[in-house]
């Protein structure tokens, strides 16, 4: 029997998908075994890479757009490339002006992305926080809609429709890994699921917000590096994300570069699925044993982008390097 407040984070999500549902796609789930995991675990895939404009922040986008009346300025966005082509893309299809600011450290790909959906994109700062500032003061002149990448509740309410769609596509998953930068995505994942079923995140070392964040109690600023940090690279939790966690998270876990650059390399190997490195941390703590799981568990994993060269992918090219 969900409570009162678990039942209203549910309707909202619904209210979100149904307001979305003309905009997005409902993407495929992928079930398999793993070699060498706990007798009769299962593995569920979430491949919402093949979401619009490459990303499962497509959702977060257009609830927002949606949600809010968008002025003759349009919408401004800070974003490592996922959340800013997000949002250009829902712009365009709604027929608004995005401005999008990037850091310096963009991959090349996402900021092609940007441009091809007609942003007027920005290049400035290098890191996330500096990018945000900017994006702050093109507001402040310009009276444009912000659209948050992670810590407002349109956002994070549009992230949570993944975990209504997954539930109704996997009803009987006992776990559910779920990566974290901001946080939306997580934060959403944790407002419906709440205490059905356990949750864990998935950090790298170089972008471990929530872990510093639960340690102080609080959200707190950390220095982002790493593989993963142009998408994975807020500066600290969100706020929403972290108050939502704080009461449903179930466990927090922290994986190597090393082990997200395998798990891309492994998903692109074995079933042929491209995935940025942010795309494939949930799931490098499957494969390299830093999620324990236990007998006959079934496990889903949200594959959460592929915004990356697939070339970089290839066994050879890993060799090489």
């Amino acid at each position: 029997m969900l409570t009162s407040e678990a039942a209203h984070w549910q309707t909202l999500i619904d209210a979100a998908a149904q307001r979305v549902a003309p905009f997005v796609r409902r993407t495929p789930i992928l079930t398999l075994k793993l070699p060498g995991l706990v007798a009769g675990v299962g593995l569920t895939l979430k491949l919402e890479q093949l979401q619009h404009s490459g990303s499962f922040k497509a959702r977060g986008a257009f609830n927002h757009l949606l949600s809010r009346q968008v002025p003759s300025s349009g919408v401004v966005a800070a974003s490592g490339g996922n959340h800013g082509a997000a949002v250009a893309y829902a712009a365009r299809c709604l027929n608004h002006r995005a401005d999008i600011f990037v850091p310096t450290i963009a991959a090349a790909t996402k900021v092609a992305r940007l441009n091809a959906y007609g942003a007027n994109v920005h290049i400035v700062g290098e890191n996330y926080a500096s990018t945000l500032a900017a994006s702050a003061e093109h507001q402040a002149a310009t009276g444009a809609l912000t659209v948050h990448a992670y810590d407002q509740n349109e956002t994070v309410l549009g992230q949570g429709t993944i975990a209504r769609e997954l539930q109704q596509q996997a009803p009987d998953l006992d776990t559910v890994l779920v990566a974290v930068g901001g946080g939306g995505l997580l934060g959403g994942i944790s407002a419906w699921y709440q205490d059905q079923l356990k949750l864990v995140s998935v950090e790298t070392n170089g972008t471990a917000t929530l872990h510093s964040a639960h340690h102080h109690g609080a959200p707190v600023d950390i220095d982002v590096t790493g593989i993963a940090a142009d998408a994975l690279g807020a500066r600290r939790i969100g706020d929403i994300a972290f108050a939502v966690t704080e009461r449903y998270l179930d466990e927090r876990l922290v994986v190597s570069d090393e082990a997200v650059r395998a798990a891309q390399h492994w998903l692109w190997d074995e079933l042929r699925v491209v995935a940025e490195p942010a795309g494939a941390t949930a799931l490098a703590a499957v494969l390299t044993g830093a999620y324990r799981a236990r007998e006959g568990e079934q496990i889903g994993v949200i594959i959460c982008g592929a915004n990356t060269d697939p070339a970089s992918l290839s066994s050879a090219e890993s060799k090489a390097e």
